[in-house]
C-alpha cells in the first residue's frame, strides 16, 4: 500500500471496480452490452471498472440490476461510501492540539480484545515511554503547526497504555529491527525506551516479535498498521490517518500480518536483538 492517503483510497476504489467487473462477467455481459443495457457510453464502463471514476449509489444499483445481482448492491454502496471517508487529515484533527491525535480511535481501543500491530520505524504507542513520546510529539507539533498541548497529549497516551495490563486483551506485535534503531530524542531516551520494551515483552498477553535486518523473508510491509479484532485496520501516513473497515481489505491485512510474523523471531532471540542494540547504543556514547 502506498503511504499516500489519496493512493490508498484509489487502491480501494480499484478493488471496488474489480468487483463490478466480476459481476458483469458473471452475468455473461461484455462492456458494450452492459453499456447498451444501462444507456451509458461504453467508456464509462471501463472507467468504473478500473477505478478511474467513482460510482454513484444509482450507478451501483443500475449495474447490479442489469447483472442480476441486486442482493450485492447494499454492500457495494457501503464500500463506495467508505472510500470517501477512509482517511482523516491530521492537520484538521490537530488544530486544537496533538492530544486529539493521541485519542484517535478510542472506541476501537475500548472494545477490541485482539490487537495485531506491525511497525517498521517506530515503537508502538502502547509501549512508548514518556520521554520517547515527548521527543516524537515535539517534531509533529512543529510539522503540523499544532497547538502546544504536549503535556496533555503525553498524559492521554500514557493513560491509554493501561489496557496492556488487562488480561482479556491480547497483543501480537511485529517490529522491524529498524524500529529499535530509529532515534526519537537523545541516546538516554532511546536507552530507556529499549528497557521499557524488554519489560513489556515479559507480559503474558504480549507476543512481541522482531524481524531482523538482512534476512530472507516472506514479505515486506510498506507501512505500519494496527488491527483491532477483525473489525478495523488503521495506518498513519505523513498527513493522514487511514481507516479500513471492509472485510475484503481486512482479510488482506490479516494475510500480510501472518507473513510478516513468519519472518520475526521471538522470546530469547528477540531479547538478544534488543540487547544488542542497547549495547551498540552504549558503545556509541
Amino acid at each position: 500500500m502506498s503511504t499516500s492517503p489519496n493512493s490508498a483510497a484509489r487502491k480501494v476504489q480499484e478493488a471496488l471496480g474489480l468487483r463490478l467487473r466480476d459481476l458483469r462477467k458473471d452475468a455473461g455481459l461484455t462492456g458494450r452490452e452492459l453499456a447498451a443495457a444501462t444507456g451509458w457510453h461504453f467508456t464509462r464502463i471501463s472507467k468504473l471498472e478500473h477505478g478511474v471514476q467513482p460510482p454513484t449509489d444509482r450507478d451501483i444499483r443500475t449495474w447490479c440490476e442489469v447483472c442480476g445481482a441486486e442482493d450485492q448492491a447494499t454492500d457495494l454502496i457501503a464500500q463506495a461510501r467508505a472510500i470517501e471517508s477512509m482517511y482523516v487529515e491530521f492537520r484538521r484533527r490537530s488544530r486544537s492540539g496533538v492530544k486529539h491525535l493521541m485519542l484517535a480511535f478510542q472506541d476501537a481501543y475500548d472494545h477490541a480484545e485482539q490487537f495485531r500491530i506491525y511497525e517498521h520505524n517506530v515503537i508502538p504507542g502502547l509501549f512508548q515511554t514518556a520521554d520517547y513520546i515527548r521527543a516524537m510529539l515535539n517534531f509533529w507539533m512543529g510539522f503540523l503547526d499544532a497547538e502546544n498541548d504536549i503535556d496533555e497529549a503525553i498524559a492521554a497516551r500514557l493513560e491509554r497504555q493501561q489496557i496492556v495490563y488487562e488480561s482479556r486483551r491480547r497483543f501480537a506485535v511485529v517490529l522491524e529491527e529498524n524500529a529499535l534503531r530509529t532515534w526519537f530524542g537523545t541516546a538516554e531516551t532511546m536507552a530507556g525506551q529499549l528497557d521499557r520494551l524488554l519489560t513489556v515483552m515479559t507480559l503474558p498477553n504480549v507476543a512481541l516479535g522482531i524481524v531482523p535486518t538482512m534476512i530472507e523473508r516472506q514479505a515486506v510491509g510498506s507501512a505500519g498498521f494496527w488491527m483491532f479484532d477483525d473489525k478495523l485496520v488503521t495506518l498513519e501516513t505523513t498527513t493522514a490517518s487511514i481507516e479500513v473497515s471492509q472485510q475484503q481489505e481486512i482479510a488482506l491485512y490479516t494475510r500480510m500480518f501472518d507473513l510478516l510474523r513468519q519472518s520475526a523471531v521471538y522470546g530469547r532471540d528477540a531479547r538478544a536483538i534488543i540487547i544488542n542494540v542497547q549495547n551498540e547504543l552504549a558503545s556509541s556514547n
